[in-house]
């Protein structure tokens, strides 16, 4: 429960910030003045495009997903048929890996936005190959889990960690489809930079999202998690 309260907060205060950089909490009809043409600054100022703003929807109902998951991780994990499994340390490897696709990508973005197409296509290429090597990875560490007799049906420990990892990994490989496709398209000669700064864009946001939810999910399973949380019970009473 806490987990959904502060998931909901966190998207409560990125609304509240996103309105007010819309000036949608103004009031025009207490404004007196005479009124001004646009100047050419604010002609200049695009409305956030209506993709965007679907795909932080999505995003949104993806992590209230996760955060129904990891609060049942909590609750069952108090049950005495509980025993955790031993975090592999090929997760370590994927997690850089992933990290290093986010900032790869974020790269990607920066060059597509001062038009710089040259740098911007190995920029691609790199987060589409570690992407790629993120979820290689996730299906090795699978198979040496596997292959030690943690099995799925083993305990509830072992469907947590197999069911986490392998709707996070279903997740990435939908924006491996999306990334894929802007690569291609940046080595094309007749696409519209705008819709394709805008489809860079998007694959950034979605990187970056996807990895902060794998970092809670590696918190999780390393056991970090769980002192964090007795260090707020143990404050909050």
């Amino acid at each position: 429960m806490n987990v959904i309260l502060l998931f909901l907060a966190a998207v409560g205060a990125i609304i509240f910030w996103w309105l007010s950089g819309q000036r949608l909490t103004s009031k025009p009809w207490l404004e007196t003045g005479s009124l001004q043409l646009p100047d050419h600054h604010s002609a200049d100022r695009q409305s956030v495009p209506a993709v965007k703003i679907g795909l932080f929807v999505f995003l949104g109902v993806v992590g209230a997903l996760f955060s129904l998951a990891v609060s049942a991780y909590f609750m069952r994990m108090a049950s005495a048929d509980w025993w955790g499994l031993p975090v592999p340390r090929l997760l370590w490897v994927n997690t850089a890996a992933l990290a290093l696709s986010s900032a790869a990508l974020q790269w990607a973005k920066r060059e597509a936005r001062h038009g710089r197409t040259e740098a911007l296509r190995p920029a691609l290429v790199t987060g589409l190959a570690l992407a790629v090597f993120f979820l290689v990875g996730q299906i090795q560490a699978w198979r040496e889990l596997t292959a030690a007799g943690y099995v799925l049906a083993d305990n509830p420990a072992n469907s947590f960690f197999y069911m986490l990892t392998g709707l996070h990994g279903l997740h990435i490989l939908g924006g491996l489809a999306v990334l894929a496709h802007t690569t291609v398209r940046a080595f094309s000669s007749d696409v519209a930079p705008e819709r394709l700064r805008l489809s860079v864009d998007l694959s950034a946001i979605y990187s970056h999202f996807m990895l902060a939810v794998w970092l809670l999910l590696f918190a999780l399973f390393a056991g970090w998690a769980n002192d964090f949380v007795d260090l707020c019970r143990t404050l909050l009473n």
